[in-house]
């Protein structure tokens, strides 16, 4: 019994020890959010907008640092190399699923690299052209691509990313011949397309619903199946191009290794924070279907992308451009 009573002993003493790696995050220190995507796009818009509420739910300042390039490689492999303590995480988008299979010399293992926090939300992707562009439907944008193949461009936040395969499956599905132009972000994707250096762009929910409301961009369809609530009359472009769906997402990730004491501090801070009014406010009106996940749900989520993506990736023979 006291050999029992020892060893329980020297089990608590230990305990401390033991745990301590496991700790939350530090106050002292401020959490940062990389952006692997150029200021002013939509990921950019929900990352701030979420890290200002978080910094009010864990009491300590949320930086928000843009690091795009390489279709959003650059930023990623930032976060992968981080310290795993829960002060850097990645906003991870649609690209974090599809790199994988069409990057496949990625300088991190996406599915070993990063520990799942959050699946922050879901949206659309919209068909955008300018107001004054003659085209009003998808219909318009089919005829103009099969009158003259390879002549109309579209934009893209980067290679892989959700507006690029959007744009790849549009043209594989309905069979026409489009230009992709890939930029460092959404904001620099759409200043080209309102001044005219390209013709349309299959932007993200949220990027979509700040440049609308301006009246130079006109939103010609959604790309979920069903239509939009946040998109009140803009149809489907499945209701002219058959099986046709692509879905944008937002998560959050920290570097592998990341005690799980902080994760779940983190996923308390991500749940507290979609539930504040400016973040209410702000996102319900970007078309965003706000989840906040556990880490499970995010892992799965992710996982179940990426293989969709995958075999749509071999099939179609999508290649980085």
């Amino acid at each position: 019994m006291r050999r029992n009573l020892l060893k329980a002993a020297l089990g608590l003493a230990a305990w401390p020890l033991v745990s301590q790696p496991a700790l939350a995050l530090s106050p002292d220190r401020p959490v940062r959010i990389i952006v692997p995507f150029a200021p002013g796009g939509g990921t950019d818009l929900i990352s701030r907008t979420l890290g200002a509420a978080m910094a009010q739910a864990l009491g300590q300042p949320v930086i928000i640092e843009n690091k795009p390039g390489g279709g959003t490689v650059i930023g990623t492999d930032l976060v992968a190399k981080s310290a795993p303590d829960g002060h850097t995480l990645v906003m991870a988008t649609f690209a974090h699923a599809i790199n994988p299979s069409l990057l496949p010399k990625l300088p991190f293992d996406t599915e070993r690299a990063f520990a799942p926090v959050s699946l922050i939300g879901r949206g659309p992707n919209v068909l955008l052209v300018r107001t004054d562009s003659p085209w009003r439907s998808v219909a318009d944008v089919l005829a103009a691509a099969r009158a003259k193949p390879g002549a109309l461009t579209y934009a893209s936040q980067g290679n892989g990313t959700s507006a690029h395969l959007a744009g790849e499956m549009f043209c594989n599905l309905a069979r026409v011949n489009m230009q992709h132009i890939p930029y460092r972000g959404a904001g620099p994707a759409l200043t080209d397309l309102m001044g005219g250096q390209v013709d349309m762009m299959f932007a993200t929910a949220a990027a979509a619903s700040a440049q609308i409301p301006g009246g130079k961009l006109r939103a010609l369809a959604v790309t979920s199946p069903d239509p939009a609530p946040a998109f009140k009359g803009v149809p489907p472009v499945a209701q002219s191009v058959p099986d046709y769906a692509v879905e944008s997402w937002y998560g959050l990730f920290a570097p592998a290794g990341t005690p799980a004491a902080s994760i779940e501090r983190l996923l308390q801070a991500v749940r507290r924070s979609v539930r504040a009014p400016e973040f209410v406010q702000k996102i319900e009106a970007e078309g965003l279907n706000v989840v906040a996940s556990d880490p499970a749900e995010l892992a799965r989520y992710v996982k179940a992308e990426e293989q969709r993506w995958r075999k749509i990736v071999r099939e179609n023979n999508i290649k980085p451009d």
